[in-house]
């Protein structure tokens, strides 16, 4: 192989020892027919199966596989941010193990990226799904809608696995928790310019599958997170601050009002008002101070690390374009 293969393809792997075989032949096969260098990270995510022990086996004769073994189950975020840290390629693909995506969407994917210089990541789209179960099509449809409402980034289909990137993008962003599902957004909030195009897509033929309804409820959770995220990471006093003036300005005028009628000689100690008002401002007041303190954990996050809190795509010198950075 060469020292640096022009893709890197990230699959996370969690009891899918039935598909791996045929996974790994047909990426293998696409890739090579492609003409494209490429290394494949497998990442078994501690399976319970047979899954690490089929990977090692596959691993014997083809230099371009990488299993990555984890100590434990840590979930798909985790998964993917192994493979992330190991990839050494110019493009990055990411797609699932369960043999429902199809690799031989992955060329046209990285095709798009080579023609569109203004597109730094290109998006699955499920458009003919062939899930027949209501567990797995409803938290979808729930999913894409909330998150494309909540995020301003809309796709039809955020739970397809199958992806395409440029390097930088990846290098910028860091999955945990759950946030895989969030990709496109965090992707965005780092610069990517993203399109979405459709993708081929099978029933699962072995194995079970990993989702069900309850995961509307955790993503209805995570976005709670990604919005505050996107929208007020470097500046969260404008979010609690925000919230505490609107808490505590009521409560001021609830307790000036009641300071006035104690003065005019009324008895105030046993209204709810009272407790109401204090409340009000106590609470406003916390918030504020820990807007306060957000903004000085967020100055000490970019100048004690070096952080950036930009990301450049290009500089222009002397009328011409620099070349777009590989990091």
């Amino acid at each position: 192989m060469e020292a640096d293969p022009q893709v890197s393809i990230v699959i996370p792997i969690y009891n899918e020892e039935e598909n791996l075989p045929e996974l790994v032949e047909r990426i293998g096969n696409v890739m090579v027919a492609s003409g494209r260098s490429f290394e494949l990270i497998a990442i078994d995510d501690g399976s319970v199966d047979g899954s690490a022990a089929v990977l090692g086996g596959l691993a014997a004769d083809r230099l371009w596989l990488q299993p990555v073994l984890l100590a434990r189950n840590y979930g798909q975020s985790s998964a993917l941010q192994a493979g992330f840290d190991r990839l050494r390629g110019r493009y990055v693909v990411t797609l699932d193990a369960d043999l429902q995506n199809d690799p031989l969407d992955i060329p046209d994917l990285l095709d798009r990226l080579d023609r569109d210089d203004a597109i730094d990541m290109v998006s699955g789209w499920r458009k003919e799904r062939k899930d027949k179960a209501l567990s797995r099509r409803l938290p979808s449809v729930i999913a894409n809608w909330l998150i494309s409402r909540g995020t301003g980034v809309h796709l039809h289909d955020y739970g397809c696995a199958l992806k395409a990137y440029r390097r930088e993008i990846i290098d910028r962003i860091r999955l945990y928790g759950e946030l895989h599902r969030f990709v496109p957004s965090l992707a965005r909030d780092v610069g990517a310019r993203i399109a979405e195009v459709p993708v081929r897509h099978h029933a699962r033929v072995h194995g079970q599958s990993k989702y069900g309804i309850d995961r509307s409820f955790r993503v209805t959770l995570d976005l709670i997170l990604i919005i505050f995220y996107m929208r007020y990471r470097q500046r969260p006093l404008h979010a609690f601050g925000g919230l505490g003036l609107w808490l505590a300005f009521p409560g001021a005028l609830i307790l000036g009002w009641l300071l006035i009628l104690k003065i005019g000689g009324e008895d105030i100690g046993g209204r709810p008002l009272l407790l109401a008002g204090v409340m009000l401002l106590l609470v406003g007041v916390q918030l504020v101070v820990s807007g306060l303190v957000g903004e000085l954990l967020i100055r000490i996050y970019h100048e004690g690390r070096g952080t950036p809190q930009y990301h450049v795509r290009e500089e222009r010198q002397s009328g011409t374009a620099a070349a777009r950075p590989k990091r």
